[in-house]
């Protein structure tokens, strides 16, 4: 019945979606939604961010008007479909900490990567798993997917994206994550970052995640395969799981040794000796943010008493 709608059904349908929230009326509404979902590629803005390892991660921002029709979608229609119980990213109530539980204390850690995750997401991946003709007429479900795409791609930046790939990967991940239990293995994807623990052959797990990503044309990439034994330090997502979940020592200690610093010799005086050049505000605020993300892990006392401790000295400047 979606689909045999006029062209007056589906406006209406289109307006009951409230992806405009502004004070106009419904057809400079429509005529809105119309002209950014056909020219939907200038309506964003193109950066590059340098990663860890020189390469470059392409960043696309959508422009005001876009960004905020994203931000209903994303509110309206998005976050009222359920996800898998194994991605843990990019999901109220979720952190890392959820994301590394699963794999506390155990014999052996894959850690797995997708290559290019959001580029290889495409048009049809998107409109099949978030708008499809069985809940949205057919030409409403394609322009919501024009909106949530960058040339019949997820774009890396867009409010809807995070979610949408997750709602993409749900049904690879209960398969997988079926597959894993019945194996006794433990499996956690955040993004594009899969881990598995247990006590099992790394080959066969990796042979089993090939199959199922090529199905969707994604890739593991080869160089980001970790396999991590219990003598080890083994990490998921940046925490440490080998006997519990933690931030590392080293993080701590550099945490403690700013704190010492500062007790020491004085903010001002430790910034000087440090060439920091901000604000010194700015660097007490990330030193707090770095004491909360600990925090967040683990309520240690210590830590509850730098958080004290920053607090007040911020609440000095």
């Amino acid at each position: 019945m979606l689909n045999i709608l006029t062209k007056e059904e589906c406006n209406k349908f289109l307006l009951s979606l409230s992806l405009l929230n502004y004070n106009m009326s419904d057809n400079a509404k429509l005529q809105t939604i119309y002209a950014i979902s056909n020219r939907v590629e200038s309506n964003y803005q193109i950066f590059k961010i340098k990663k860890y390892n020189g390469s470059y991660r392409t960043i696309y921002s959508p422009k005001p008007t876009l960004k905020h029709m994203q931000k209903n979608i994303l509110h309206n229609i998005l976050n009222n479909k359920q996800i898998s119980k194994y991605a843990k990213a990019y999901h109220q109530n979720i952190s890392l900490k959820d994301n590394a539980l699963p794999h506390i204390n155990q014999k052996v850690i894959l850690k797995l990567d997708i290559i290019d995750f959001f580029e290889n997401i495409s048009f049809y991946d998107v409109y099949q798993s978030c708008f499809p003709e069985v809940y949205f007429p057919k030409p409403i479900g394609q322009l919501l997917t024009y909106l949530c795409t960058y040339e019949s791609r997820l774009p890396q930046g867009a409010p809807t994206s995070a979610y949408i790939s997750n709602l993409v990967m749900k049904d690879f991940d209960e398969e997988l994550g079926s597959w894993c239990e019945q194996n006794n293995i433990a499996y956690t994807r955040y993004s594009d970052d899969m881990t598995f623990s247990g006590d099992f052959n790394p080959h066969e797990v990796i042979s089993k995640v090939r199959k199922m990503l090529y199905k969707l044309n994604l890739k593991i990439n080869n160089k980001k395969i970790k396999v991590i034994y219990n003598h080890q330090c083994q990490k998921v997502t940046g925490l440490v799981v080998n006997k519990k979940v933690r931030v590392s020592a080293k993080y701590r200690d550099k945490v403690r040794q700013e704190i010492y610093y500062i007790k020491k010799y004085g903010l001002l005086n430790h910034l000087n000796k440090i060439g920091y050049q901000e604000e010194p505000t700015k660097y007490l605020n990330t030193l707090y943010g770095k004491v909360l993300y600990i925090l967040s892990i683990n309520e240690e006392k210590e830590f509850l008493e730098y958080k004290t401790y920053l607090k007040e000295l911020k609440n000095n400047y």
